[in-house]
Order: C-alpha cells, then sequence, then structure tokens
C-alpha cells in the first residue's frame, strides 16, 4: 500500500508538466477524444547545451513523449504548437521525423513564428495551421564555430540542405524550386540569405495549410480524429 501511494506521489502534476515540458493531455468533447498537446517554444536544443538565459525545447524530452503518444492507447491525436527561432538541424529533423511517422491523426499550429528549423517541423504534421501575425523565415543552413575551408564541408552543407528541402517538399505542397528560390533569396533579409513569409504567405505559397488559430486547430484535429477512427473500425 505504502508503495503505491509512493509511485503516485512520484508522477508529475499537471502544472509539473506544462512548467518543465510544456506538454499537457486535452480532453476534448467531454471526454470523447484525448489529444496530446506539445509546445516548440524557443530554440530547439540538440546535443549542446544552450546558455541559461536561453528558451529552449530538448529534443531528449520530446522524442520520448511522441513515442509514449504514439504507444498510448489513451491518446487519439496530437497537436502542436510552435514559436521557434529554429536551433539545431540534426535535433529539429529528429523531431519533425518523429511526427511524421505518428499514425495517429497530428495538426501543428505556428503562433508567433516558425523559423529555419522550425519549417520542417511546422510541416510535418497532418495538417498545420498559421496565424494571420505569424511568420516563417526560410534561410540556408549555417553553422557556428571552426569551418574547414575544404570542399568536402561545402558539399557536407549541401547534403544538409537537401535533406531539409526533400522533407518540406514531400510533407507540404510547396514545390522544390520554388523553396529553393526563396531560400536564396538575397533581396528579402538585410543580413541573411533568404525570406521571410507572413501567415498568408505561407498559405499561398503552400507551406502552410491554412491560417486559423487554436479553436481551427482543435477542430481540424477533432474531425481527423473522427475520421481516423470510422477508417480503424
Amino acid at each position: 500500500m505504502q508503495e503505491n501511494e509512493s509511485n503516485e506521489s512520484d508522477k508529475p502534476t499537471l502544472d509539473e508538466q506544462i512548467r518543465e515540458y510544456g506538454q499537457v493531455v486535452l480532453k476534448a468533447n467531454a471526454g470523447k477524444h484525448r489529444i496530446f498537446l506539445l509546445s516548440i517554444i524557443g530554440e530547439v536544443e540538440g546535443h549542446e547545451q544552450s546558455p541559461g538565459n536561453v528558451k529552449t525545447t530538448k529534443y531528449e524530452h520530446v522524442l520520448p513523449q511522441l513515442a509514449m503518444a504514439e504507444d498510448s492507447c489513451d491518446i487519439d491525436g496530437i497537436l502542436v504548437l510552435l514559436n521557434t527561432m529554429g536551433g539545431d538541424v540534426e535535433a529539429g529533423l529528429a523531431i519533425a521525423e518523429m511526427i511524421a511517422s505518428i499514425s495517429k491523426p497530428t495538426v501543428s499550429l505556428v503562433l508567433g513564428g516558425s523559423h529555419s528549423i522550425g519549417v520542417p517541423l511546422a510541416v510535418s504534421a497532418d495538417y498545420s495551421f498559421i496565424v494571420p501575425s505569424g511568420t516563417m523565415i526560410i534561410h540556408p543552413v549555417r553553422m557556428n564555430g571552426m569551418v574547414i575551408g575544404v570542399i568536402q564541408t561545402y558539399e557536407y552543407f549541401e547534403r544538409i540542405q537537401e535533406r531539409i528541402l526533400n522533407f518540406i517538399v514531400t510533407n507540404s505542397r510547396i514545390a522544390k524550386s520554388h523553396l529553393k528560390k526563396l531560400m536564396l533569396d538575397t533581396s528579402k533579409l538585410a543580413k541573411d540569405v533568404g525570406t521571410v513569409l507572413d501567415g498568408q504567405e505561407t498559405v499561398d505559397c503552400g507551406l502552410i495549410d491554412a491560417i486559423g488559430g487554436i479553436s481551427n486547430a482543435l477542430a481540424k484535429l477533432n474531425e481527423m480524429i473522427d475520421e481516423f477512427q470510422i477508417r480503424s473500425c
């Protein structure tokens, strides 16, 4: 009896889940659907730890939570909220591939911005929304620190770039040639190569599916869950 009580007390409370991981399970339609809410905010942190004063999303937190949501019979769908500056390419792509491989219905919602590696994250869901004031910045891969100036370095950059391009094109409606043009544009950003797109522009070019907010995202996800459950019967 004492052991059971100890196990129960070790479980994180709802407030602790939100505070530590930005994650919670929503009960929609009077408990009919249970939706796992995942927030990706700030900088996507990879193998190296970001400074303590930077808000981060840690991939080692996100990947096990997504695996749990996929495996759990109590989770019917996943809603991903995004407001990220981007971050580590490998970590961001790992999370994006994980979301794209989930068998349950998934919806993403860009709030504020989803820049750089946040673009693959935003399109990884089955259906994507962006708020009217939201933005997305598309630019080439960049690397901090020492770079060896040999041909192999440039070839490596190009391979990483192709991985990102192919993932975005596979999981959205944008043409690869147009995406590459936006990524390499030299006339849009003052101190960088690339393009900044506002909410409607992301929909017009095929990156994001629709303009909408949290109510639209939840309504769409519940609709997709209903259809998924009918097909599964």
